[in-house]
């Protein structure tokens, strides 16, 4: 089959096959490319989606690209149960197996030091977020209404001390649970805050972190993110994973050369 090459990862050579069913970008099912101890995994992708005047145009079509980050994912996901893979950024593209295997190459030692740091490890994601202020159609008792001006701005500097005080308790809670966090974990990462308008998540984001965790103690982690999540009312705990480790892969994962 013609066309470019899609690098989702890099890993050690693996015995256990990945299902039958999985494609990965564009329908095509993923395969393995071995160089010398590593192994990347790859598909065929069409050169007209995929060369570089087309890709940076696809880059700025909300569908199209989660389309692509979601097979991306659906293979990573696949991997990360039968191995320990150094996932590739989204859209890392080679003109053919020569280009991949030469990527490999130059890169080896980085690809194997970063393995080694990763194996039997996964990654999980904690946000906490502060609920939005509630409206008087949504409090279980409304606020009365102002009967003056006066009354009015009474009301409006008793919500905000209201709103300042959960800000502040989000915040020692959020400091105190990425401290506990921390303890179980090998190695985390702080985030900025996600955007609600593209997330979709309700409330805002003060705390967005990611904590490398070894496989066996992955249990003990998440039984300490569920002790915490109705400790403060008016804060959300959401916690996601596992995941192949993203945000501790390092320049490893930044898969910079096209086609």
């Amino acid at each position: 089959m013609t066309g470019l090459r899609y690098v989702y990862a890099v890993c050690r050579p693996y015995g256990t096959p990945l299902q039958a069913q999985l494609t990965g970008v564009g329908g095509d099912p993923p395969r393995l490319l071995p160089h010398h101890g590593l192994v990347a995994v790859v598909s065929h992708v069409p050169e007209a989606d995929f060369s570089e005047e087309p890709l940076r145009a696809h880059l700025e079509d909300l569908d199209w690209l989660t389309t692509v980050a979601r097979a991306h994912q659906g293979v990573i996901d696949a991997l990360t149960t039968v191995t320990t893979p150094l996932p590739l950024r989204l859209g890392t593209v080679f003109r053919d197996d020569s280009g991949v295997r030469t990527m490999m190459e130059e890169r080896e030692e980085s690809f194997l030091r970063t393995l080694d740091r990763l194996e039997g490890r996964v990654e999980w994601g904690v946000k906490v977020y502060v609920e939005s202020e509630r409206t008087p159609e949504t409090s279980a008792a409304p606020a009365p209404k102002p009967a003056s001006g006066r009354d009015y701005l009474r009301q409006r500097r008793m919500q905000t001390k209201s709103q300042d005080d959960l800000w502040q308790r989000a915040e020692t809670f959020a400091t105190r649970l990425h401290e506990t966090l921390s303890g179980v974990a090998e190695d985390s990462r702080l985030h900025a805050p996600q955007n609600p308008t593209l997330s979709g998540a309700s409330g805002r984001n003060v705390l967005n972190a990611a904590y490398l965790v070894p496989r066996v103690k992955s249990e003990e982690f998440v039984e300490k993110v569920d002790r915490t999540k109705d400790d403060v009312p008016g804060i959300r705990v959401e916690l996601t994973g596992p995941w192949a480790a993203y945000s501790f892969a390092g320049e490893a994962a930044t898969g910079k050369e096209g086609p």
